[in-house]
């Protein structure tokens, strides 16, 4: 074997892992393009073989130096470059992009650390601290098997959210990273609802679960007589026991112990009950499928009135200082003092099926509805401020942080508007339709879409 050839053989070993580099997508094409190969040609010659310049000198003294100073540069620059590669390749690309500075989700500055229930609190009134800013960029997005329109929770730097694929996931809200998933027997509509560490969620198979938050075993079940659509909420009993109100396709609104999943009450209306029971002031109001609303009392499931809602009802109630807001089927929105049972207001300018629920505010209610307008209503007299037209139905549930609301649409945009006027902030287009509510908490903003895909949204950089 000539020197030559002993020489190439040399290099070889460092070229490799150019080539290795090129193949997995690192950009060293410019490097390796740019780089002298040196090739000694017998005992007196040595040539120089660039990319666009190749001559040939003898080997003199002059020439032993040139061939020494050049293998030296050479073996440093490709040994930089090897060690970039392999910890390149030992890194893994990130998940998602990287919070952006004063972005960081324990650190907030919107929304609580968690969102622990649908709509936020008990009251349900869709309401979420500090302000959202002027845009939102995609930090990450998770693809499960199935449409969702299961409304997510946040808690303790998780997402749980519910999937028609019959599964309840929990997500890193940080990278979007599973933790776990649970298989119920049928697909999971409902909101999950997150206390002390265990997830409370219905299914379609009858059954309300309680799973550790951590691990997503089984802690108990509870069968009721048909499909679960509408969340769990919190219940507070007078000694002290925590219990979950859930209702059911088989007309019951059921009590339950958090603790162990004992039967604590059940309350019958005469028809299916959809949505989620508002609590609070030891209340429990629910719209039912039999055109009423129901008010029952939480410590025992004892009836406290009902109030005639004139059509069926499909969408859930607000509460706030003793009154109720809830809108029917026919595009209906009433406000009801919960101490009498009187309409304070009705609200009819719809005339479309109301399946979003409201938020409420000091000043303002704001509504979804199926004629693909949300409207926002002065809150003392249903006046009307503003309305918003989409290209799609409104089912999702809006939510208010700060000086701004934002809801999704079936015409698969997610809205960020203005309070004060109505004026479009900033949007974005999924693709999918958009019907469910979304979860504001840590400086993430979290919506499920028909598409089956988790989307989690932060501040733009």
């Amino acid at each position: 074997m000539s020197d030559g050839f002993r020489f190439n053989a040399v290099l070889t070993p460092w070229i490799a892992p150019l080539g290795m580099a090129r193949s997995s997508g690192a950009f060293l094409r410019p490097w390796r393009a740019s780089l002298l190969r040196l090739i000694v040609c017998g005992s007196d010659r040595f040539m120089y073989d660039a990319p666009r310049t190749r001559w040939e000198q003898d080997m003199t003294t002059r020439g032993k130096w040139i061939i020494g100073l050049v293998a030296v540069a050479e073996a440093m620059i490709l040994a930089a470059i090897v060690v970039g590669v392999l910890l390149w390749r030992r890194s893994p690309a990130p998940d998602v992009a990287p919070a952006p500075p004063g972005a960081d989700p324990s650190s907030p500055s919107f929304g609580e650390a968690s969102w622990p229930i649908w709509r936020g609190d008990p009251a349900l009134r869709g309401q979420a601290t500090g302000t959202l800013p002027d845009a939102l960029r995609l930090v990450w997005q998770y693809k499960t098997q199935g449409k969702i329109k299961s409304s997510a929770v946040v808690d303790q730097g998780r997402v749980f959210v519910g999937s028609l694929d019959g599964r309840i996931y929990a997500l890193d809200l940080r990278t979007g990273k599973r933790l776990w998933s649970f298989e119920t027997k049928g697909a999971v509509e409902a909101p999950p609802l997150v206390h002390e560490n265990m997830v409370y969620v219905g299914s379609d198979d009858t059954f309300v679960y309680a799973l550790d938050a951590e691990t997503g075993h089984v802690r108990w079940r509870f069968e009721t007589g048909d499909k679960i659509i509408g969340a769990p909420n919190l219940a507070p009993q007078p000694d002290g026991t925590i219990g979950i109100v859930v209702g059911s396709y088989d007309t019951r609104l059921y009590c339950m112990n958090a603790s162990d999943g004992e039967e604590l009450w059940v309350y019958e209306t005469d028809n299916y009950i959809n949505g989620t029971a508002a609590v609070g002031d030891g209340r429990a109001v629910v719209g039912g499928c039999d055109a009423q609303i129901h008010i029952v009392d939480t410590a025992d499931g004892k009836p406290l009135g009902t109030v005639d809602a004139r059509a069926y009802i499909a969408a859930s109630a607000a509460l706030a200082d003793g009154r109720v807001y809830l809108g029917n089927y026919d595009g209906l929105l009433l406000c009801v003092d919960l101490s009498d049972g009187q309409v304070v207001w009705e609200y009819a300018d719809i005339e479309a099926p109301l399946l979003s629920s409201a938020a409420v505010t000091d000043r303002y209610v704001m509504i979804g509805a199926q004629d693909q307008r949300l409207h926002c209503l002065n809150r003392a007299d249903g006046s009307v401020v503003w309305t918003f037209a989409t290209q799609g139905d409104v089912d999702g549930s809006p939510v208010v942080c700060g000086d701004k609301v934002i809801f999704g649409s079936g015409d698969g945009r997610i809205y960020l508007l203005s309070l004060e006027d109505g004026k479009e902030v900033w949007s974005y287009e999924i693709g999918a339709a958009v019907m469910t509510s979304p979860a504001v908490a840590a400086n993430r903003v979290v919506f499920g879409a028909e598409d089956g895909v988790v989307y989690v949204f932060g501040p733009s950089r």
